[in-house]
């Protein structure tokens, strides 16, 4: 955090981070420091860290219970099209306020790109719950396989609107799906903390049912876990912590993926220690990819989603590698 705090166009020292930040909160004791440098701290360097903590422990937290949910290592947030319908639903409002609003303010075009991203993510997982269940309950493959044929007509739906939209319209549908803390504000702050709380706040009533939901469904309603009730509660969770992080931030893959992965070979498979190590380690992930977006090309800014897909994406396919062992 200290290091994000100090690293930008204008750069701080660490003592100069911690005054200033003392400024923000006790600016009687401090009233001596610049004011820009106040100006920078508040309204750039602070909500950025603190967004870019929240959505990764965000992503990491959900993809944990998503891996637990159907079992496989491999699963992330993304699977049951949560991501995609967010984004069809961003790159549709991107397109529309083109048209429609042209004129409008940049702060209500942002407000309705996140609204639309959100209610794509929520729609989109209740699609893929009602595809999937039935009197008996909720299958988990017919969900996954609902997710990819979902995530899939999404994809084609961003590409018709790539297609027609002009170069402006295009540029930032791109910018959107690459992924970026840049418009950071306390407005997102304070989204992705709710939802945070509401995240941490169900790690205890989860984890034990996941723990039984490891031995297979059958064992798990024998040990008097409601199997139905647990589907649903962790896919409507990720839709709404993966449709507000995507409305803030864009697309930024691979944190469900690769952080649950990594507490599980140090910690084990038990949920009680998984679920919130996942969710701090996602919080430091997140951050140290921001980092790198924001220093190795300085003064150019490379997106954060394209460096998670640079860590990532590799280490997918490790996974895929050490899966091949247990295939027949």
């Amino acid at each position: 955090m200290l290091f994000s705090l100090m690293i930008g166009p204008l750069s701080f020292s660490p003592w100069q981070s911690l005054q200033t930040l003392g400024a923000l909160f006790v600016p009687e004791t401090f009233s001596d420091i610049n004011a820009t440098h106040i100006m920078v701290m508040q309204n750039l360097r602070l909500p950025r860290t603190l967004l870019c903590l929240l959505v990764g422990a965000n992503l990491a937290l959900c993809g944990a219970m998503m891996q637990g949910l159907f079992r496989n290592a491999l699963a992330d947030p993304a699977i049951i099209g949560v991501s995609s319908g967010a984004a069809l639903g961003a790159a549709g409002a991107i397109f529309l306020s083109s048209l429609v609003l042209p004129f409008s303010s940049t702060i209500s075009n942002e407000l309705l790109v996140a609204l639309f991203a959100f209610l794509g993510g929520v729609v989109v997982t209740f699609l893929v719950l009602n595809i999937a269940s039935t009197r008996h309950g909720t299958s988990v493959s017919v969900m996954l396989l609902a997710g990819i044929a979902i995530t899939a007509l999404a994809g084609a739906g961003i590409a018709i609107l790539s297609y027609f939209a002009d170069d402006t319209v295009l540029r930032n549908i791109v910018a959107w799906q690459l992924g970026s803390l840049v418009g950071a504000n306390w407005i997102m702050v304070g989204l992705c903390a709710l939802v945070s709380m509401v995240l941490f706040a169900f790690i205890k009533p989860v984890a034990k049912p996941l723990n039984a939901l490891l031995l297979g469904e059958s064992e798990a309603r024998h040990l008097g876990v409601n199997v139905q009730w647990l589907k649903n509660t962790l896919v409507v969770l990720t839709a709404l912590a993966v449709g507000v992080s995507v409305a803030c931030v864009g697309l930024i893959g691979f944190v469900g993926l690769v952080v649950p992965h990594l507490i599980r070979l140090l910690v084990g498979p038990d949920h009680r220690y998984l679920l919130p190590l996942s969710g701090l380690l996602g919080a430091c992930f997140l951050l140290l990819a921001d980092l790198l977006a924001r220093t190795l090309f300085m003064p150019i800014e490379l997106p954060v989603g394209v460096v998670m897909g640079c860590i990532g994406a590799p280490f997918f396919i490790f996974l895929l590698m050490q899966q091949k062992q247990y295939m027949v």
